[in-house]
């Protein structure tokens, strides 16, 4: 499957903040949202289209991701993620492995991918996280437009599955590469600020995603641009 599209350099993920309207002002007037874009503490480029598609980007790597069901799972103690990655042109290839990813929570939690073993221990609850995904995602099929090869992300195997489990994936320029991802969270789901670390050979891209309150959601659903037109104009070549 071709996928001829790419990231703008333009916005990521949006905090909000929003007060009510100043004293003295017309019936109904209310101030704008406040936005602010949350810094990765790394060198990158972030994007983000709907309300839960996010990427970033950088020089050697490139990561979508969709998370429409971890937004929709707070309290519980697993969370699926959907998960797109590629290499940039004329990067070398390069061999991601299972602890190469990990989860930034919003209480400053680091937490590594697990093991299959561990995968497997919850698998009441990732059954039915598989189950709701069926109709609770969307799409991350967009990437650089050199990444036109289809590639798995086999960390993990749905279960009753006849796929197989692999502990890394290669990484090529022209591999558009997609998978899921799992994170068991201690405590459960919180609203608020997380980071998606990806380590790449030389670098390392963060992408961030906020678990949203229905008011965040309604607010921030009314500022998201398409993200193909995003992905053409900022891989679009220079004439």
């Amino acid at each position: 499957m071709r996928s001829r599209i790419a990231l703008s350099t333009a916005l990521a993920l949006l905090i909000v903040a929003w007060s009510s309207a100043a004293p003295g002002r017309a019936q109904g007037q209310q101030q704008q949202p406040t936005v602010q874009i949350p810094k990765p503490g790394v060198p990158q480029i972030m994007t983000m289209e709907a309300n839960f598609v996010r990427a970033a980007y950088n020089n050697e790597g490139y990561v979508i991701l969709g998370y429409q069901l971890a937004n929709r799972s707070v309290g519980e103690e697993w969370m699926l993620l959907e998960m797109g990655t590629t290499i940039r042109d004329k990067v070398p290839n390069y061999t991601l492995k299972r602890e190469a990813i990990s989860l930034e929570t919003p209480n400053g939690m680091t937490i590594p991918l697990p093991t299959v073993a561990q995968y497997r221990q919850g698998e009441a609850a990732v059954q039915a996280l598989q189950n709701r995904s069926k109709v609770q995602r969307d799409s991350i099929n967009y990437f650089p437009p050199q990444a036109h090869k289809g590639c798995r992300i086999g960390f993990f195997a749905d279960l009753g599955s006849r796929a197989v489990s692999y502990d890394q994936v290669e990484l090529d320029p022209q591999f558009a590469c997609l998978g899921r991802l799992y994170f068991n969270v201690p405590g459960g789901i919180t609203r608020g600020q997380h980071w998606l670390n990806v380590k790449f050979a030389q670098s390392l891209v963060r992408v961030p995603f906020r678990i949203l309150t229905e008011d965040e959601e309604k607010l921030l659903s009314k500022n998201y641009k398409s993200i193909k037109k995003q992905v053409e104009e900022a891989f679009k070549k220079k004439s």
